[in-house]
């Protein structure tokens, strides 16, 4: 079979290779069900043919406001067989970016999920003034929702007996090289702008790493928001290998689905791995005795790992071998026991968490891109040689990549690079010069033997008072290998030195605290208490227990500051003088998308975080 020319082509490919295995789980009232390909066939035909009964054209923008679930997908392609472009929009944005983005676009359809949703666009409808069709996916009352889409599409089918030549006679008009999406960038440095992205690119970045999975997998879990075009390109990676794709019900809940589907595969960000890596830390701080030293020895054991095992002595894969039945096995299963490869995007990855994971027996693969180039420029992969500690793979074979000899600014030209910002000439011009070339943003190097290596951002670079430059990016990465830093940011433009303002990860400092504080006399004296034997002495037992502070008693104690002073004092030791952290400020706040310190892939917003904490760092200077 010819292999998929327009991501729609994946139907006809699923229905002719694996049309028995479901292609898409999701989890309604408690119950996992399933979705097979002629139901998704069916589904993405009525759309398309409900789009043509509202007279749809092509390149007419198609809005969609949902988080992944098998709906997604039904919209999707049934927007891009009219030849129409999805414009799919972060759930969690505000209704002010929601307004933007929809008159930006000019989008008269637009699709959510469900009823808050429904809300936060209705409060904005006045300002809409092209919107004319809003419907659910999950059903709210008075409200149109997707069945009343699909029976649009059942009576264009009656009333047009030819429906299906039409449609596909307008598929046959489409080529790989129309646009089929529009992703709107997270503006971490401005306004967002429409990138328009044709088949061609997503097509590409499919085929540059299908060869990577085992092929013998068949399931994956994603959780990532299907807006994102990371997400995105993995969900028609999955398609193409016949995968049956679960949709998490949150990330709060990515753990519990992992167990239940035991997927084979997912893709995630350096967030995220992070975080897993810091449960792992925080549970072998709990214990003691033999235990503990075995699990650190485990551990530590896995921080010396070569991706490259030909390098590895037969002392170290004997010892592996013991850890994996002791540890590792464990962590494996805590993952659903079938996770064998982590793809991860959207930021570099620290290289001790490459080898942790990849020793565990979670592989981790790293790709590199913008939401531009569909997204990816460069990849690791699954080939003996294919990755390399601290580098985000080789450039993609059929595009080319060059490093800007003055500012080492990574470039890239080829099917990959999107047709344009959308009504956005000036800055199309700005991104993509005369000669095709799209300028990243990014900075890096190409070592001797072809991998990729990523520096940091030109944008993100700050020159001090002593005309010294800082890549922030660098520092921030290096601090965050610490278990006690969840997030921070590095300021100092115009000053003598650098500063950091740091979110500590409250979970490990907590645990932390009352491992080396004494306990209060009202403590010692529940725990006095412990051996009571009946009700009172269970409840004698449970007031023991003690409390932490709250978080902005924490980050005022001395103890807490002392601890992260010596944080700081070990990573400056691997820095070059100028860029040293010289002095730092605790934050209470977690910093996320909710309060627009974070994009919805976790990078940070600098100019937001900037501004919140504009005082604090001010004092930092005096």
């Amino acid at each position: 079979m010819q292999d998929p020319t327009r991501l729609f082509d994946l139907l006809d490919w699923r229905k002719e290779l694996h049309p028995e295995r479901p292609v898409f789980k999701f989890k309604e009232n408690g119950e996992w069900k399933e979705h097979f390909i002629d139901e998704y066939i069916e589904k993405v035909n009525l759309i398309s043919y409900a789009l043509m009964q509202l007279g749809v054209k092509k390149g007419e923008n198609i809005g969609l406001i949902s988080a992944g679930r098998p709906e997604w997908n039904y919209v999707d392609f049934g927007v891009q067989q009219t030849g129409a472009v999805l414009l799919p929009i972060y759930p969690t944005i505000s209704e002010e970016d929601y307004q933007y983005i929809l008159n930006d676009a000019e989008v008269r359809l637009l699709v959510v999920e469900n009823a808050t949703l429904y809300k936060k666009i209705s409060n904005i409808r006045e300002k809409l003034p092209k919107l004319e069709n809003l419907c659910t996916i999950v059903p709210v009352e008075g409200v149109k929702s997707i069945e009343d889409i699909y029976e649009i599409g059942r009576q264009y089918m009656a009333e047009h007996p030819d429906a299906p030549q039409q449609l596909q006679a307008i598929k046959d008009s489409l080529t790989t090289d129309d646009i089929c999406t529009m992703i709107y960038t997270s503006g971490t440095t401005g306004v967002p702008k429409g990138a328009m992205l044709a088949h061609r690119g997503l097509i590409m970045n499919v085929q540059e790493i299908k060869e990577s999975p085992g092929k013998t997998w068949t399931k994956a879990l994603s959780w990532l928001p299907m807006c994102h075009i990371y997400e995105r390109m993995m969900g028609y990676l999955y398609q193409w290998l016949c995968f049956t794709i679960a949709y998490a019900e949150s990330i709060a809940k990515v753990g519990d689905n992992c167990k239940e589907i035991s997927p084979n595969m997912m893709a995630c960000v350096p967030r995220f791995i992070e975080k897993v890596y810091d449960k792992i830390f925080r549970k072998g701080e709990k214990m003691s005795g033999v235990g503990k030293k075995i699990f650190d020895w485990a551990i530590n054991l896995a921080f010396e790992y070569d991706l490259d095992e030909s390098k590895l002595s037969a002392w170290y894969k004997l010892q592996k071998k013991l850890a994996d039945k002791l540890v590792y096995k464990e962590i494996r299963e805590s993952m659903g026991g079938e996770l064998y490869m982590l793809v991860s995007g959207g930021a570099t990855i620290q290289p001790r968490l490459t080898r942790f994971f990849s020793c565990v027996g979670l592989d981790l693969y790293e790709g590199y891109g913008l939401t531009e180039c569909s997204p990816l420029i460069a990849v690791t992969n699954s080939n003996k040689k294919g990755r390399k500690i601290g580098s985000v793979g080789f450039a993609m074979r059929e595009i080319e990549v060059r490093i800007d000899p003055e500012t080492n600014e990574i470039q890239c030209r080829g099917g990959n690079v999107m047709k344009g910002y959308y009504n956005q000439p000036e800055l199309t011009a700005q991104a993509i010069d005369a000669d095709g070339w799209f300028h990243t943003g990014d900075t890096g190097y190409f070592d001797p033997d072809g991998y990729l290596f990523i520096t940091g951002r030109t944008k993100s670079m700050f020159k001090t008072s002593m005309g010294k430059y800082i890549n922030p990016e660098v520092i921030e990465e290096k601090m965050k290998q610490s278990p006690f830093i969840l997030d921070m940011m590095v300021v100092g433009a115009d000053q003598k030195f650098a500063a950091a303002v740091i979110a500590p990860d409250f979970d490990m400092l907590g645990d932390w605290y009352l491992r080396h504080t004494a306990p209060t006399p009202e403590e010692t004296e529940a725990k006095g208490k412990k051996g009571r034997k009946g009700k009172k002495g269970k409840k004698c037992a449970q007031q023991q227990k003690r409390s932490v502070p709250s978080r902005e008693e924490l980050i005022a104690d001395k103890l807490v500051i002392a601890r992260y002073q010596k944080v700081m004092d070990k990573y400056n030791a691997e820095l070059g003088e100028t860029e040293r952290v010289k002095k730092f400020v605790l934050v209470a706040d977690t910093w996320s998308e909710s309060n627009k310190m974070l994009t919805p892939t976790q990078k940070l917003i600098r100019r937001n975080v900037e501004a919140a904490y504009k005082e604090q760092i001010e004092t930092l200077f005096k």
